[in-house]
């Protein structure tokens, strides 16, 4: 059965091999949107563009840079995974393995090789489970909308009654509510110190409404006198907060309610002042609950801006100020970083929904963007237009020798263009870019904290930043220009979602003069440190560090020749390469290696307890296939706990060391002792290295 284009469902697929990808394609395109991920770090890329466009997903677990299990966990991690349907597609079948994707939140599973009847027919039945499922949420938001407006009224019209009593306008309870519901709002987007939910906000904006109720016992000739209060009159006001408290403590059921506690907390400790001079238990800092040191900084506000029988109002601006300047007690920094940050907004919103249906409207939003995900996905013609035009930007950007990226706050991933990327040495795409190894060194300390100095400081109104830092480019120091944009989303307050930019190679001579010093220092072919220079970096080692233990290996790549004979020089450079590759990737960053010359490389490096672990390590790395070159090497090594640390000394019974190993037949390594001296003119038995304890010869016919 066909389906209308208009209503066609998107469905990403996710595998590493593209006939999979092709088959699945095959079976689905007649009646769904399909697009593709060949690895996990592509399927959360798609994900977090087209969000909820993505009807389901059908994932395997097996893949390179980000494997399914990743993805899975990213999803959870921003909570895709409730709205998103995943079906696993795997040929591995292990109980465990299924179980744990299954606690992940995959919603079913299909082994392969599968049949089509049958990944189709679960398609359709995992689409109408979440098709039904978001109907279902949409009649019980409904319903609870409607408890919420009837708990909301009757809370409204308690505490109402108290306000009446009061004498003051029915509205400072609203305006309570809202104001608590803007300050805690902004809180949570400060800061994570205090784990507050969205709904955990909400139930503080309901429970505020109660804050005085406990005046509900005070004598009305205090509660209402237009003059100052005496010390007793001041006494007798200030137990209205263990009044209400009290009150709530000798409610007949629901005490384990949130809403009953928190209201609790809010009654007693509003008045409590974060200095430690409130009342009425003296309660300093982060004692008091959150909630009600957010409920006394609303209070405050509207207390200052409202009329009393005993004051006239204050301006708004009057108001904050007076609260900054800590005219009217202590409170929490944080907070009043908060109130000063909205206070532009805090007096229009604060009237702007007098009844409080800010929580009907809020729930009908959700509810409206769970019915309606279908809508956010694009059609095939714009997807195509939009390749076109990434295109065209792709083939501009690479004329002008410019580098783009983008960079998300949530999740946080930045992603280069392919040609950017082959350029600089990094990934197209990576998450949490800020704590990324490859992404920290290539801007270094300071490169990175100044170009995240220069976007803090921009703004809605001068989102662009430009900003000229030394990089780090594949090993070598460039001196590059930034310029980027920051992104600000509708939010009040903006919120910054992220920047766009480009990257500029200025090459000035700081550039130049690092060039100059990889010709001078560096091998043209493999990239590794020179003899010469890796020489001097060897003998200032050893001169400064005679107290740790060092090996100088020297590598000789056997049967060399037979590669360039056989298929050409330029073959023969791609495996000097290739080996200078293994051997960069299986030395530690702290060590040296270098390219001695020809087919001969030297390593130089540090060890603790026993060096051939560690040069077994290495030499298991070397051995293998370069296309159909079969590689094997062989191993010289010389120890400074046995030579001493003297670099002549050192290397030349290295190489004393690898005439032993090639004349016992290749494909070996062998450790220097006193017996090669005279290796020239006397084949030393290998035999006697054996009687060291390991076997240090190793050949690849024994593997």
């Amino acid at each position: 059965m066909s389906v209308n284009s208009e209503s066609r469902q998107r469905i990403l697929i996710a595998d590493d091999s593209e006939m999979n990808r092709s088959i699945l394609a095959d079976m689905l395109e007649d009646e769904y949107d399909l697009c593709e991920a060949e690895n996990g770090v592509e399927a959360v890329a798609v994900l977090e563009r087209e969000g909820v466009g993505i009807s389901l997903v059908l994932l395997d677990i097996v893949m390179p840079e980000m494997d399914g299990f990743g993805v899975l966990e990213v999803m959870n991690k921003y909570h895709w995974i409730d709205d998103i349907p995943v079906i696993l597609i795997s040929a591995e079948n292990s109980r465990g393995f299924v179980e744990r994707a299954y606690d992940l939140g995959i919603t079913d599973y299909i082994s392969r090789p599968f049949d089509a009847a049958i990944v189709r027919r679960r398609v359709v039945n995992t689409l109408m489970l979440y098709a039904k499922q978001k109907k279902l949420v949409g009649m019980v938001a409904d319903q609870i909308i409607e408890k919420e407006k009837t708990n909301n009224l009757m809370v409204s019209i308690l505490s109402n009654i108290v306000e009446f009593r009061n004498g003051e306008s029915g509205l400072h309870v609203t305006h309570v509510r809202v104001i608590t519901e803007m300050v805690l709002k902004h809180l949570i987007q400060m800061t994570d110190k205090y784990e507050l939910s969205h709904s955990d906000i909400a139930l503080i904006a309901t429970a505020s409404a109660l804050h005085d109720i406990g005046k509900i016992a005070i004598p009305e000739e205090v509660l209402n006198k237009p003059g100052r209060l005496t010390d007793e009159e001041f006494v007798q006001m200030k137990k209205h907060s263990e009044i209400g408290a009290s009150m709530l403590e000798d409610l007949p059921f629901e005490q384990d309610e949130p809403l009953v506690r928190i209201a609790h907390d809010i009654c007693r400790w509003h008045h409590e002042r974060y200095d430690g001079r409130g009342y009425p238990d003296g309660l300093k800092g982060d004692e008091i609950p959150i909630s009600a040191q957010a409920v006394a900084l609303a209070d405050v506000y509207d207390a200052l801006t409202s009329e009393r029988v005993y004051k006239k109002a204050f301006s708004h601006e009057k108001a904050v100020q007076m609260i900054m300047n800590g005219e009217c007690g202590t409170f929490n920094p944080l907070l009043m970083q908060c109130l000063g940050e909205i206070a532009d907004d805090l007096l229009k919103e604060k009237d702007a929904n007098p009844h409080g249906n800010q929580v009907e409207q809020e729930m009908r939003n959700v509810t409206a963007e769970m019915l309606h995900h279908e809508e956010l996905s694009a059609s095939e013609r714009t997807l195509r237009l939009l390749e076109h035009e990434r295109t065209k930007y792709r083939f501009f950007a690479s004329m002008s020798q410019e580098i783009q990226f983008e960079y998300k706050l949530t999740p946080p991933m930045v992603t280069i263009s392919d040609w950017g990327a082959e350029r600089l040495g990094l990934k197209e795409i990576t998450m949490d870019p800020l704590n990324d190894p490859a992404i920290l060194t290539f801007f270094g300390e300071d490169g990175m904290e100044g170009l995240k100095k220069r976007v803090r400081e921009s703004s809605p109104e001068s989102p662009v930043v430009q900003y000229d830092c030394e990089l780090t480019v594949r090993g070598k120091k460039r001196w590059n220009r930034i310029i980027c944009r920051a992104l600000w989303e509708s939010e009040e307050p903006p919120k910054m979602a992220g920047v766009i930019g480009k990257l500029v190679d200025v090459h000035d001579t700081h550039t130049r003069f690092a060039e100059l010093e990889q010709l001078a220092f560096h091998d043209p072919l493999t990239g590794l440190l020179n003899r010469n220079y890796a020489r001097t970096q060897i003998i200032d080692r050893i001169v400064h560090h005679q107290d740790v233990s060092y090996a100088l290996v020297i590598i000789d790549l056997d049967y060399f020749k037979d590669a360039n004979d056989q298929y050409g020089h330029l073959f023969g450079d791609k495996v000097l390469q290739y080996m200078s590759e293994k051997l960069r990737k299986n030395i530690r960053s702290g060590d040296i290696v270098a390219r001695v010359g020809g087919d001969e490389f030297m390593a130089f490096t540090q060890y603790v307890s026993d060096p051939e672990l560690m040069v077994e390590r290495i030499f298991q790395s070397l051995i293998g296939k370069y296309e159909n070159f079969k590689i094997s090497v062989s191993m010289g090594i010389a120890l400074t706990d046995m030579v001493g640390y003297d670099y002549t000394k050192l290397f030349h019974n290295a190489d004393k060391a690898l005439y032993a190993a090639k004349r016992a037949g290749r494909g070996r390594y062998c450790f220097y002792d006193p017996s090669m001296q005279d290796m020239l003119s006397v084949i030393s038995p290998i035999d006697k290295h054996v009687e060291r304890g390991k076997n240090v010869e190793k050949g690849i016919a024994d593997r």
